[in-house]
């Protein structure tokens, strides 16, 4: 899978899955744009990623900061082949406890985040009548999580969301796809009771929490030439936990 002269945005590049993510493009020959709010982690990563690596501010729950972001990108580039949503947060709380602030943060950044990059972006794919725009879903999306009703109803909208623009994209040679990553091991999860991570892991056939490797290898497929005929789909990468 080589991807010599693309250009890959990735939102939420700065740490974490999307770090990895970054990573795996640029060893496969492609210059990254990592989009994040943190300017000091996203510089530091891009440095050390090296000459293929560039970091830019970007808000994605401001349209503003978004737009802003996409037209430097594209002045700077002339092009963006690849778009990779990833960057999303959690605000975990029962309902009851919920308040509408808890609610309409997670939704502004996880599903509004990904509705105004994916806008921005995807107007000059069409122009240039190629792309590939991953989603990063999760698997709370598919089946809900006691705690989370505003991250799973993020993620379920992703998930929608994803389909209902494949179908928009699919005349201009853009395939757009969505990627459920199940308990993958990240700083986030890091911070979860001993408890919970031993609960999820009993319900996991293949005896393992997940890397970000795993998802990056699966985004690499998804936006390479091999995978020309696959678009609208949601690949949980879960080690069989919804199974």
């Amino acid at each position: 899978m080589v991807f010599d002269n693309r250009i890959a945005l990735i939102t939420g590049g700065a740490s974490g899955i999307g770090a990895v993510i970054v990573k795996k493009f640029i060893e496969n020959g492609a210059v990254a744009i990592i989009a994040d709010v943190d300017q000091e982690l996203g510089n530091a990563t891009a440095k050390q990623l090296g000459e293929k690596a560039h970091f830019y501010y970007l808000n994605i729950a401001d349209e503003q900061s978004v737009n802003d972001t996409i037209n430097m990108v594209m002045n700077n580039f002339t092009k963006i082949d690849i778009l990779i949503n990833n960057a999303g947060i959690t605000n975990d709380k029962l309902l009851i406890r919920m308040t509408k602030e808890d609610w309409d943060r997670v939704i502004n950044i996880n599903l509004t985040g990904t509705f105004l990059v994916t806008k921005a972006v995807v107007k000059y794919m069409m122009k240039q009548r190629s792309g590939r725009i991953i989603n990063i879903a999760s698997v709370i999306g598919l089946i809900g999580n006691a705690g989370q009703t505003n991250y799973a109803a993020s993620k379920a909208g992703i998930i929608g969301f994803t389909k209902s623009c494949a179908k928009e994209f699919a005349s201009r040679n853009i395939t757009v796809n969505a990627i459920a990553p199940g308990f993958i091991e990240t700083r986030m999860t890091e911070k979860l009771p001993e408890e919970v991570k031993q609960a999820y892991f009993k319900l996991i056939p293949l005896g393992r929490f997940g890397k970000p490797e795993d998802v990056s290898s699966l985004a690499l497929f998804l936006c390479s030439d091999q995978a020309d005929y696959i678009t609208g789909q949601v690949i949980a990468i879960d080690g069989g936990m919804v199974m």
